[in-house]
């Protein structure tokens, strides 16, 4: 069996703002950066897996219109609660403090934290994984929920993940089962033009 991690494509938002659940639009790019994906991907998928989000969810649609889209609220990105689209930079440095020294397990202000997402969406991939008969299956989701995923897989600690997964938009992980043991191998993973993602405040 062959698992696709398959990580939306740009976002509509602003460099800069903090966001996970919102539900954001997709960008004009949209279908140069799935045409990309869609050139990777075999043809014999067989059940496609999806974040409800719409930059998810549309993804999905889009490259597989034969399929049936299966939604899963485990597979949505980290809920950063109160601070949902705010600016990280105009976050109190009190308030963001504790989350940069440990955010696997300081949770988002009315949110969850990283440790909270690893369990709900590794419970997901397994259910996901078990009952898998296909040749190939996708899941499309998010950096976080990917990153979690090949964290279990791999062994890496949550606190080291970011670092040892680079993901931009779009990439595209392929899973293997080898005797039993799930490998990975990232196979798409174009890094952008420009400046890079923000996903927390500048250096004060």
């Amino acid at each position: 069996m062959e698992i696709y991690l398959i990580r939306h494509t740009t976002p509509a938002v602003a460099k800069g703002t903090c966001y996970g659940q919102t539900d954001l639009d997709i960008t004009d790019s949209f279908f140069d950066e799935a045409a990309i994906i869609s050139k990777i991907l075999p043809q014999s998928i067989q059940a496609v897996h999806s974040s409800p989000l719409q930059r998810c969810h549309r993804l999905a649609a889009h490259l597989f219109p034969s399929h049936s889209i299966v939604l899963h609220d485990e597979l949505m990105e980290i809920h950063c609660g109160q601070w949902e689209m705010r600016k990280w930079d105009e976050l109190p440095e009190e308030e963001t403090g504790p989350l940069m020294k440990d955010f696997v397990n300081t949770r988002f202000p009315g949110g969850e934290n990283y440790q909270e997402l690893h369990e709900r969406v590794n419970r997901r991939f397994e259910l996901i994984r078990s009952g898998a008969d296909d040749d190939a299956i996708v899941i499309v989701a998010h950096g976080g929920v990917i990153r979690s995923i090949l964290s279990a897989i791999s062994g890496t600690a949550l606190i080291d993940s970011f670092s040892v997964f680079t993901l931009y938009y779009g990439c595209v992980v392929k899973i293997t089962d080898k005797e039993d043991a799930l490998q990975y191998e990232i196979i798409s993973n174009i890094v952008p033009p420009g400046k890079k993602e923000q996903h927390k405040p500048s250096p004060r």
